[in-house]
């Protein structure tokens, strides 16, 4: 399931299954895998536990770094700490205390004027590691008591790595320690410990100076063979130039042998080692076979859930992989759908068109080759017997679904004539100074979708017809269609040389870290359960979403219906494709037509067409013998499926439908037109109808010729979403040197008294579909 927490019984499956992927010692290849990691290295970096004064520690950041290593280690994982913080305690105390000594003696023997010119003293790191020690050990103690998990204290130096004795020794006490299930905390002997050997470190996988934390994390977690070290710092990750500067990308996945296309910047304020450091000590711990992330430990609002975050393979940091895939990543996927985007925003709209109608001809002539991949996929969604019948006919292409496909795209390629660039608006500001407002597109569009291959060439010809890159993310299920749709739809965008402007995203990507790329992502169109929209979004918090989290549509059935019309709209409403966002799932029905001959053949088409009924409050109140109470009046079946509620009069029934409706669709069926007006007037959804079927809300029935989704938003479009939807506008103003100084502080010209002209463009002609 999309964006859940790894349950209890998959988590111990996962661990039970790194025995496997980790007895040949080779370091996990993909983020995912991480959630299979059993023994983890926490590295926290000076940065990360030291305050910005460099005097004490930063005991918040602290304790959410407790708090989340005590619950991964009582999920059954075993849990290792490599911490600096020590000299800063210490640092903290003992300035203390000789500042209180100083300012004792001085105002023994000097007076109280001498105190003003007391200066902190100049400590000794080593000194300071010493009375620093115990105090963090004390604090690491008392925290995690808090969480009923036990702690260790382990001091090394370089000896005891390059000593084969105390080497043994060192890896028989963590591994004793790891196994009654207690958290090692594991320090640098700073207060004995000897500089570093110049030239000594990073000499093979056997060898590697102790001579900070990075290196002693990385030496310890591939001793200790850790499936997993965790290296928190004060920056994202790794950065392909030093971070702050201008062209600064943070890398997602590094590669041995990248090395030499990063450009490092300074060390961190505190600590001894800096990013170079920190790669150097996680490649080295990658060549042992443990997978490293460099992540940032200090950022306020990813601190608490940055460890878990990891664990549980989202994307976060940067990963060090030994496994480079064939393909582009998703973020370079991107630049290059946003590059080739803008090229096909600068095309003339009939080479647009002619993109979408090459298009529409490839889906007719190579019918065999899709429906052939078609068959692949669902033969083997079949034999996985997880998917429910409403999404294996979503799943299904047919020859006729292609034709109407293609009907479709040329549909979209004749509306996308006059679509970017049009102007909506020109004003004639003063004399040779114009202001237009025109159509441009949106940019870069995520599209997610569902188990429904056919919405890649829909969505691909909205794209291409508003000039907008598009990044499709379609379900696993339909890998095999989709993979021969896009490379289809590149095909056609080759003739004019856009062809990267359409990407199809088929890595590993969680659509949560997909919801992350709020830099190069403009707009994310979920298509797909009311599930999948509401995960969404929850998870694109700085990415706007366009859709739909529920369809809970309702029919009114009016004291003054006609019978005919009632049992036509009810029945295509709720039978024609029941799992369809579109379809009615609350049918509301006015008190004077109970017991009536309408509302028993209503009841009788349901019955027939064996749809079950649930009763509402009301409903259930006038039977003797009713049908299941409803457990809640905003549920959205999906399925032959719906609830039948009692209302008094429209009014109530508009009341209703703002109460427990999602503002997707809602009908009335009446014959009185001064109530299905102030219906239509009064009610507040994207869709209102009268005496027609709910499941006229549609893109292809709304003459749009295809539609991105159906949308609920109370800004920018509503309803389903076409060719329209997917544009924005901007203003564009010419003028003959012209300056503000030009305009009174009222905004009007100081040389000019007259309201000018405003030209308003005429209405597009919309081709209707059959």
């Amino acid at each position: 399931m999309l964006l859940q927490r790894l349950s209890l019984c998959r988590l111990v499956t996962c661990i039970l299954s790194v025995s496997l992927a980790r007895a040949n010692g080779n370091s996990f290849a993909h983020r995912g895998e991480l959630r299979q990691a059993k023994r983890i290295v926490v590295k926290l970096g000076s940065a990360v536990v030291t305050r910005g004064d460099e005097c004490g520690l930063a005991l918040g950041r602290l304790a959410s770094v407790v708090e989340q290593v005590a619950m991964l280690q009582n999920q059954g994982r075993e849990m290792m700490i490599v911490t600096s913080g020590a000299v800063a305690f210490g640092k903290q105390r003992l300035r203390h205390e000789i500042l209180l000594s100083q300012s004792v003696r001085q105002a023994l023997h000097s007076g109280q004027n001498q105190l003003k010119d007391m200066s902190a003293p100049v400590l000794e790191a080593r000194a300071c590691a010493a009375a620093g020690q115990s105090g963090l050990m004390a604090l690491y103690e008392a925290m995690f008591t808090q969480y009923s998990t036990c702690t260790a204290q382990v001091l090394v130096t370089n000896l005891d790595f390059h000593d084969d004795q105390k080497r043994q020794n060192l890896n028989s006490t963590l591994q004793e320690l790891l196994r009654m299930n207690i958290v090692p905390i594991i320090n640098t002997n700073d207060a004995v410990v000897p500089p570093p050997e110049p030239n000594s470190d990073l000499q093979g996988v056997n060898v590697i100076s102790i001579k900070d934390n990075d290196s002693l994390a990385a030496r310890l977690a591939v001793e200790m063979k850790a499936d997993l070290l965790i290296a928190l710092s004060d920056v994202e990750g790794l950065y392909d130039s030093p971070p702050g500067s201008d062209d600064a990308k943070l890398i997602d996945i590094f590669y041995p042998g990248d090395q030499q296309s990063i450009t490092y910047g300074t060390k961190s304020r505190v600590g001894l080692g800096g990013m170079e450091a920190k790669v150097k000590a996680a490649l080295w711990a990658l060549q042992g076979g443990t997978s490293v992330v460099i992540a940032n430990g200090t950022h306020p609002k990813v601190t608490g859930h940055v460890i878990t975050d990891i664990v549980e393979g989202k994307k976060v940091g940067t990963f060090f992989s030994e496994v480079k895939p064939a393909g582009p990543t998703v973020e370079q996927q991107t630049e290059m759908a946003r590059d080739s985007g803008r090229t096909l925003a600068a095309l003339h709209p009939d080479q647009r068109g002619a993109i979408i109608c090459h298009l529409a001809d490839l889906l007719v002539e190579k019918k065999q080759e899709i429906l052939a991949a078609n068959k692949t996929d669902m033969d083997l969604a079949a034999n996985a017997g997880q998917l429910s019948s409403a999404l294996l006919n979503r799943l299904s292409l047919s020859p006729a679904k292609l034709n109407s496909l293609a009907i479709g795209l040329r549909q979209i390629a004749v509306a996308s004539q006059d679509s970017v660039g049009r102007v909506l608006r020109r004003t004639r500001v003063a004399h040779n100074l114009e202001l237009e407002q025109i159509t441009v597109p949106i940019g870069v569009l995520l599209v997610i979708f569902e188990a429904r291959p056919d919405c890649l060439p829909q969505v691909s010809a909205l794209a291409i017809a508003s000039g907008n890159a598009l990044l499709a993310k379609g379900g696993k299920e339909a890998a095999n269609t989709n993979r021969v749709l896009h490379e289809l739809t590149q095909e056609a965008l080759d003739i004019h040389g856009v062809k990267e402007a359409v990407q199809l995203v088929s890595t590993r990507e969680e659509v949560e870290d997909l919801c992350r790329l709020d830099k190069m992502i403009d707009l994310i169109i979920p298509r797909g359960s009311s599930e999948l929209v509401r995960n969404i979004q929850r998870a694109a918090k700085s990415i706007p979403v366009l859709g739909h989290s529920e369809g809970i549509c309702h029919i009114y059935v009016d004291s003054e219906a006609a019978i005919d019309k009632v049992i036509k709209i009810v029945r295509d409403s709720k039978c024609d494709y029941p799992a369809a966002c579109n379809a009615m799932e609350t049918l509301l029905v006015h008190r004077d037509i109970l017991r009536t001959t309408l509302f028993d053949q209503i009841i009788d088409m349901l019955r027939t067409e064996r749809v079950k009924i649930h009763a509402g409050p009301r409903f259930a109140s006038y039977l003797t013998f009713s049908p299941s109470e409803v457990k809640s009046l905003r549920t959205e079946y999906g399925d032959l499926e719906c609830c039948i509620e009692v209302v008094d009069s429209m009014q109530e029934a508009i009341d209703h439908i703002h109460r427990y409706g999602s503002s997707h669709t809602d009908v009335i069926v009446t014959e009185n037109e001064d109530t299905a007006e102030q219906f239509l007037q009064q009610l507040d959804s994207a869709c209102v109808f009268w005496n027609a079927s709910s499941r006229f809300a549609d893109g292809y029935r709304f003459g749009l010729g295809a539609e991105v989704g159906i949308s609920t938003a109370r800004i920018h479009a509503r309803g389903p979403v076409g060719l329209e939807g997917l544009l924005t506008t901007k203003w564009v103003l010419r003028g003959d040197g012209h300056t503000a100084a030009d305009f009174s502080e009222h905004g009007t010209l100081k040389y000019l008294h007259e309201n000018l002209p405003v030209t308003q463009p005429q209405p597009r002609q919309m081709t209707s579909s059959n």
